[in-house]
């Protein structure tokens, strides 16, 4: 264990760029003080984005859930229904996903993250189809979706390789990755959470074929499933290590568990100081990873705030809609000239950004801040009209 003593010296060589160990992030994230985490992951963004370091994204884009059947049945998952489940389980059919795709190109949207259950009838093949008919119908529309266990089904499912499947599903039109499916990696937290789901190893071996074959993606983290601070830095060690190797994880997304219509008992959120210590120490850890993105919608506006000064530089998606954590109990809402407001109230210039990061719009000037009111009366009544079928599903809108 490192000497309280040392720690800032840690915090002092971490915030000058120099890599720290597993042993010594975990020092860290359990010990160092908390406004001292902060200052040091803040020097690093700062260092990292000499010249635009004044600037904080966002993207906008909708979360499409093709189904809620699966038979992964992960405990901590509200969303899911069983494949026998006939009154609860759905699928849209692919008319459906296009309209949702038109309204989001109709709203300002850029990207489509396109995530459902692990359906056993959905190989390789439904998946060529869809992308295939999206990228056709809505060329500009980025395919941001599915992520490593997807991968491992599909292609079980259709009896081919990994390797094959994910070409075959890039060539249709997929872009990039989502980092879907991480939950935990190390081995006795994801097999309490997700016993059915491939291992953590698996998972980021899978990741690395893509890598290799071109598809980028980004990671996650599910915090607060009952995990512990060491596995939470044994985490962040398995994605740097594969990132060494391959370059192709674009951001660090951490996120925390809901508690609501699941069969995780007696577990404990993680708190919102533990997630702010996470988002910095991600800042200072994962040297090897451009963006590091706070996650508002399960911890609240305010401390997507605050993860912009503890090393955050983007604050993830407006999202058009979004059912899986929100069927577990996140209840936060928001809208683009929220998210302005919240980036500039943090001292920084909001910028829409595009999948790849670039900058689409920089909001340099409040007078010419977008009105939003059309768009969001749009998605409310999209709300109505889409619930018809799948009552159940909400649209993010802000009543």
């Amino acid at each position: 264990m490192t000497e309280k003593a040392d720690l800032q010296s840690v915090l002092d060589r971490a915030a000058a760029g120099g890599r720290i160990t597993p042993e010594e992030a975990l020092d860290l994230y359990r010990d160092a003080p908390l406004h001292a985490l902060g200052a040091a992951a803040d020097a690093v963004r700062r260092r990292k984005y000499a010249g635009i370091e004044h600037i904080a994204t966002y993207i906008i884009e909708r979360n499409i859930n093709y189904t809620n059947v699966c038979v992964t049945a992960c405990k901590f998952c509200a969303f899911y229904a069983a494949p026998k489940d006939t009154e609860k389980g759905w699928t849209r059919d692919l008319d459906d996903i296009l309209r949702r795709c038109a309204e989001t190109v109709e709203l300002g949207g850029t990207q489509i993250m396109f995530q459902g259950g692990h359906h056993p009838d959905y190989g390789v093949e439904y998946y060529e189809k869809h992308f295939k008919a999206i990228k056709d119908a809505f060329p500009q529309l980025v395919i941001h979706s599915l992520g490593a266990s997807e991968v491992e089904h599909m292609a079980r499912i259709s009896g081919v390789s990994v390797e094959e499947a994910i070409t075959r599903i890039h060539e249709a039109g997929l872009d990039s990755f989502a980092g879907a499916g991480a939950e935990l990696l190390p081995e006795r937290p994801r097999k309490a959470i997700a016993p059915l789901k491939e291992s953590g190893e698996r998972w980021l071996e899978i990741m690395e074929t893509a890598h290799r074959l071109g598809v980028e993606s980004t990671s996650t983290m599910l915090m607060g499933t009952g995990e512990t601070n060491a596995e939470r830095i044994e985490h962040l060690r398995m994605i740097r290590d594969v990132q060494d190797r391959t370059g192709g994880f674009r951001a660090f997304i951490p996120y925390t568990y809901q508690p609501e219509n699941n069969h995780l008992k007696g577990r404990t959120q993680a708190t919102l100081f533990e997630y702010l210590r996470m988002i910095a120490i991600a800042r200072l850890f994962l040297d090897n990873v451009q963006h590091i993105q706070g996650s508002w919608l399960t911890t609240g506006k305010e401390v997507g705030q605050l993860s912009l000064h503890y090393g955050a530089d983007d604050l993830g998606s407006i999202m058009l809609e979004e059912n899986v954590v929100s069927s577990a109990g996140a209840k936060h809402r928001s809208n683009r000239l929220e998210i302005i407001d919240l980036i500039r109230k943090a001292g920084r210039v909001p910028a829409q950004r595009a999948t790849t990061y670039e900058h689409l719009v920089v909001h340099d000037d409040p007078a010419n801040d977008p009105v939003d009111e059309r768009v969001m009366s749009h998605i409310s009544s999209t709300a109505i009209e889409g619930g018809t079928a799948h009552p159940e599903l909400k649209l993010l809108a802000t009543n």
